[in-house]
């Protein structure tokens, strides 16, 4: 492959202006996901002309270039590369796989020159501490994603809650790790890892769910309990997303093993297990009844 044309980050084609004209943004409901197109592995464009109108705007945008202000985290941001092995019958496949960076929430600056928000705990922020300080009250040991450990909540920094440990088990290789360091919380005990969350209070659903169904890929025969934590009104969005092929034609369906838990319903049984004292006579795997699970229950008996 050679570059026909080559653009500075600032001076890209907004994806706005492609919303209704390309078969993978058809409208405001693809925003972010983009049906999934943006994130395969080099493919044709679907729809006829497609390809040539992505064409026509680069090259209009390389002879008439309009600078667009980009938040310079934006831009050093980057996905790391690994190399891993895959079993294929008796045959080990040795591949390279990347893992991106964690996404940056929506409520944060997003543009050079706005101003942060003045309180920076925000609702994913309240989510995961909750969840850290329930597993720690379980007496299970816990994590929280390695680039919020400096964020707060409730005056007390979220990499400072009990039983938080310093460094991740490293039975896993090193594009494993890479992933699971990642993960909003998880609750582990000695060397396993027990259960995962992914919060997503105003990031795509579709990101938290990739990160899921990234660690399966990478590691199969993992068992543990997964969980997407989001507001109760995008209920149906989780359901939607869990839905897509690429999770749910995996030979361990993502909406099988992975459960969906509202922030309501998740806040209604940590303030009853708290109110009652509960914590110290539960299993880690409780919140499994509570969790909600989109699979057809029918074709999978």
């Amino acid at each position: 492959m050679k570059p026909l044309i080559t653009l500075d980050p600032e001076c890209g084609v907004p994806m706005e202006r492609f919303e209704g004209k390309l078969d993978f943004y058809r409208g405001p409901e693809h925003r972010g996901g983009f049906k999934g197109f943006l994130r395969m592995s080099p493919n044709l464009f679907r729809g006829a002309g497609d390809g040539a109108l992505v064409m026509e705007l680069l090259r209009e945008a390389e002879l008439n270039p309009v600078a667009t202000p980009i938040d310079p985290r934006k831009l050093a941001r980057k996905a790391s590369y690994f190399k891993v092995e895959f079993r294929k019958g008796k045959v080990a496949v040795p591949t390279v796989v990347s893992v991106p960076e964690q996404d940056q929430d929506d409520d944060e600056p997003a543009v050079v020159g706005a101003k942060p928000p003045a309180e920076p705990s925000t609702r994913h922020t309240e989510i995961q501490y909750h969840l850290l300080k329930l597993g720690a009250e379980l007496g299970l040991d816990v994590w929280v994603a390695r680039n919020d450990r400096s964020k707060s909540y409730n005056g007390e920094l979220l990499g400072s809650v009990s039983n938080m440990l310093d460094e991740l088990p490293t039975q896993f290789n090193e594009a494993t790790n890479r992933t699971i360091e990642l993960i909003d919380v998880l609750w582990l005990k000695g060397n396993t890892i027990l259960a995962a969350f992914e919060i997503e209070a105003t990031t795509s659903v579709y990101s938290g769910l990739l990160r899921m169904s990234d660690l399966l890929a990478l590691q199969p025969n993992l068992d543990l309990a997964l969980y997407l934590v989001a507001p109760d009104e995008r209920r149906a969005k989780v359901e939607q997303e869990i839905a897509r092929p690429t999770f749910a034609f995996r030979e361990k369906p993502l909406p099988k093993v992975c459960g969906f838990l509202g922030f309501g319903k998740l806040m209604e049984k940590v303030d009853g297990v708290r109110r009652l004292g509960l914590a110290g006579s539960l299993r880690p795997d409780f919140l499994r009844a509570t969790a909600e699970y989109f699979v057809d229950r029918e074709a999978n008996t």
